[in-house]
């Protein structure tokens, strides 16, 4: 398929949510970069990227011919389930060096055990007089987090508990002492380690993804979850040409600890952008309120394919499939966004372009996940569908999808890009 190697490498690229918003601004060739603490002056027919905290970006694209506001968007996040260093992440035990991390994010323990893991992230350093704030990836394996033999655990198979702090911790050297791993980075950075100041740094799965399948049907990779969704949409929009509308890509980070941080989607990033580029092309307060109505986001975050082996977790007339089309998730109790009116416009989308799509509800007595459309919908009151690819394994170091299903999301997704949506007496217009 077109897209899965290009798929793979973005995704292996991106060790952490800093180096995932670095290799989006990579892809933006041209783009012109705003900063939030200077002033913006927008034209119309240009292209602009913007981050916060570096590891949330949001780009847009402004129509050359528009006569009224209205924005397209489509939201993912950059973030997935691992673990992150401690402050004080250097522990001697036991003759050996072993890190100190917490959890990120409600990842499956085990699958995270015997892999040889990198370590990355971002650190800040002192330079020149100046507190600067650097990308840091170990390129090769640091450590690992060995698992204890079933000899000396026999109940090993019998459904352990594993315990964070005490079962989780990686693995660096047997030979080298506390404060090896900062003269490492150190070394890495080409700084003094006296001016190494602080760091956001996590465990990566060192393994980029592979496609595997008696047909080359399916993809193994970590991160799959949202990162396929990232590179899916971003694509989209680097593809799409709509002279009368904004075109939005969002990606932000800590969907999976909450998104309530100042650069989640329960932040104002999304709705400060937005009032920004009404402000800037010299529309009114009234006149973004209304181009609301005439606009829509998709909220895309991977969803549970059927898991063969457990039918039983599943509602069996709203399950999905990998590789059968982009799935339109729904939930009563407004998990999701989906609703009659933002499912019809987008499937009406689909149909015109022949792209197939597919519907997941969870089981009445299962609560699913939630993910990032409600809550960017309570800042930016707009139509949204909550929609993503099938794939297995979710929240595990390494995930499971289909490779056409990239195909089919990007074609969804850049048509939507493409569409312009107009409402008038509760009958819209595409």
């Amino acid at each position: 398929m077109k897209h899965i190697e290009e798929c793979l490498t973005f995704i292996h690229d991106s060790s952490s949510m800093f180096h995932a918003v670095e290799n989006v601004k990579k892809k933006c060739v041209n783009f012109i970069e705003l900063s939030e603490g200077e002033r913006w002056q927008l034209e119309k027919g240009k292209s602009y990227i913007v981050t916060r905290n570096h590891s949330s970006v949001i780009a847009f694209t402004i129509g050359k011919y528009m006569d009224d506001l209205a924005f397209n968007i489509c939201a993912s996040h950059t973030d997935s389930p691992t673990f992150k260093l401690k402050v004080n992440g250097e522990v001697e035990a036991n003759h050996v060096l072993k890190g100190n991390v917490e959890g990120y994010g409600g990842m499956i323990m085990n699958t995270w055990l015997d892999r040889p893991l990198r370590l990355a992230g971002r650190v800040c350093i002192r330079r020149n007089g100046k507190v600067e704030e650097v990308l840091y990836d170990s390129k090769t394996a640091v450590c690992t987090i060995p698992n204890v033999a079933i000899h000396m655990n026999r109940k090993l198979n019998d459904g352990y508990v594993y315990n964070p702090q005490n079962d989780m911790m990686p693995l660096f050297s047997s030979t080298l002492k506390k404060g090896a791993l900062k003269k490492r980075i150190c070394e890495d950075l080409n700084i003094r380690e006296e001016d190494y100041i602080s760091s956001d740094l996590y465990l990566v799965i060192d393994e980029k993804g592979k496609v595997f399948g008696l047909q080359n049907e399916f993809f193994s990779s970590p991160k799959i979850d949202n990162l396929e969704s990232v590179y899916a949409t971003l694509i989209a929009f680097l593809n799409s040409t709509n002279e009368r509308r904004v075109n939005i890509f969002a990606a932000f980070d800590n969907e999976e600890v909450g998104s309530n941080t100042k650069q989640g989607a329960d932040s104002s990033f999304l709705e400060d952008v937005m009032r920004r580029i009404q402000k800037s092309l010299n529309y009114t307060y009234e006149e973004y309120l209304m181009s609301l109505v005439h606009s829509m986001m998709l909220s895309v975050d991977n969803a549970h394919a059927l898991h063969y082996n457990h039918p039983e977790f599943y509602d069996a007339n709203n399950a999905v499939y990998m590789n059968e089309g982009v799935v339109i998730k729904s939930n009563a109790n407004q998990q999701y966004t989906s609703d009659a009116v933002s499912v019809a416009l987008f499937t009406e989308i689909c149909r015109k372009h022949e792209i197939p799509y597919q519907f997941f509800v969870n089981r009445s007595d299962v609560r699913g996940g939630s993910t990032l459309g409600n809550i960017s919908t309570s800042h930016v009151s707009i139509k949204s569908v909550d929609i993503g690819c099938a794939q297995l394994a979710m929240h595990s170091s390494v995930e499971c999808a289909g490779v056409e299903d990239i195909e089919h999301m990007i074609h969804a997704c850049t048509a939507f890009y493409d569409s312009n949506l107009h409402e008038k007496d509760h009958q819209w217009e595409l």
